[in-house]
């Protein structure tokens, strides 16, 4: 509920006769129960109904005194006090009605233009939004959408695709938030009004991945197939990526001659640049999707139009081949191949895995990015994926580090 400062709680301090006369003397005048009359100089007054709602006080602006009276002024700061009282936000009060009358199609287009989303988001929200929010409330008011109706946009996919409901409602909230007048205030609310009326989601989990000791039969599977699609599985695989950074691997990223892949702080998840080291079979990989851009597109691993492939090229590649595990899950096959199979230190792997030191004072010390001992790991790796018997051991930093047999 709202409240009124303190030393503001008598009402009608001010009169008629008494507001003309203030009008040429600068200051702020109390008339009570949150009213002020607030004079910059001689000639600008306005009226400002200053009230605490939740802990926080704020100043709502009323207007001008030169366009309402006291009584205007005290009937329109009650109306502020009833707007919070009832939960609403007092700044949609006196909106244009134009404003209030614009459907949430209107704002989802108005939004996705301004927040300058990356193009692959803005083509995804794009495809939630039409296929899941527009047939429930693309022609509604922004004001006539509440949690039920956003629920009803939910509720088809909210357990059999949880991660494409999870971002639509965020999608949703974050429209709201800025088209409505109001938007901070509601979609602080929407959170736990929407999951009331929707089922238990099934828990996110792990990524499936594929153990390692399947992974030369499956990979010699995948090598059979065409595609873009499929090279770029078998890269990500091989260099223990992550999907989106192969996904959206420029040519601009590679020095071929010193066989180094660096992708920069802008695409990976700690937000710092990562060097990758290309084995024999990567470089292979390489040559081949080169052959195949005959557009000249930058993207190394491009889908039919040039750009760069989706984020469900991969999965549909693994879900043809029969497979339920994820093109993620199979960095943790690389980490679990390194920890059972080899005598690898877990740094090295981390680091092949770009992973970031939790603690910041080992952080601090570790220099190195194990560039080196990377190189002959990703070799060993490669290896074994393609089922080359392998006898000999794999040289780490001249540490011998014996690769047991699968």
């Amino acid at each position: 509920m709202y409240e009124c400062e303190k030393g503001m709680t008598s009402l009608g301090k001010l009169s008629a006769a008494k507001v003309k006369s203030l009008l040429a003397v600068p200051g702020r005048y109390n008339d009570g129960d949150g009213l002020i009359l607030f004079v910059r100089k001689p000639g600008q007054a306005s009226w400002v109904a200053r009230l605490q709602h939740n802990g926080k006080r704020r100043d709502y602006g009323l207007g001008s005194a030169k366009l309402y009276t006291l009584a205007e002024a005290r009937e329109r700061a009650w109306d502020v006090r009833r707007a919070l009282a009832d939960g609403r936000d007092p700044k949609m009060l006196w909106r244009p009605p134009e404003q209030l009358q614009k459907t949430f199609r209107d704002a989802a287009e108005e939004f996705l233009a301004q927040k300058g989303l990356s193009e692959r988001r803005t083509k995804q929200a794009k495809s939630q939004l039409s296929r899941f929010a527009y047939p429930h409330i693309g022609k509604l008011q922004l004001q006539s959408i509440d949690a039920d109706l956003i629920a009803e946009c939910l509720r088809p996919i909210w357990t059999s695709k949880p991660e494409t409901a999870r971002q639509l409602r965020s999608l949703i909230e974050r429209i709201l938030r800025f088209a409505r007048p109001d938007g901070a205030l509601f979609a602080g609310t929407l959170g736990p009004a929407v999951t009331d009326r929707l089922p238990k989601q099934p828990p996110k989990g792990n990524f499936k991945a594929l153990p390692y000791q399947e992974l030369p039969a499956f990979v010699s599977r995948l090598r059979t197939k065409d595609g873009a699609a499929a090279l770029a599985l078998q890269f990500a695989i091989l260099t223990a990526c992550r999907s989106g950074e192969v996904r959206s691997a420029t040519w601009a990223e590679f020095d071929l001659q010193k066989q180094v892949w660096t992708i920069p702080a802008s695409r990976m998840k700690a937000s710092k640049p990562h060097r990758v080291p290309l084995c024999n079979e990567t470089m292979r990989i390489l040559s081949l999707a080169a052959e195949r851009n005959v557009r000249g597109s930058e993207f190394v691993f491009p889908n039919t139009k040039g750009a760069a492939l989706s984020d469900m090229a991969l999965t549909k590649t693994l879900r043809d081949m029969g497979m339920s595990c994820t093109a993620h899950g199979f960095r943790s096959t690389f980490r679990d191949w390194v920890a059972e199979q080899t005598s690898v230190a877990g740094e090295i792997a981390e680091a092949a895995l770009a992973h970031s030191v939790p603690n910041a004072v080992e952080a601090a010390y570790k220099r190195t990015d194990f560039f080196d001992h990377r190189r002959n790991l990703m070799e060993c790796w490669s290896r074994f994926a393609l089922g080359i018997e392998r006898n000999d051991i794999c040289e780490l930093g001249g540490k011998s580090s014996s690769l047991r047999s699968a």
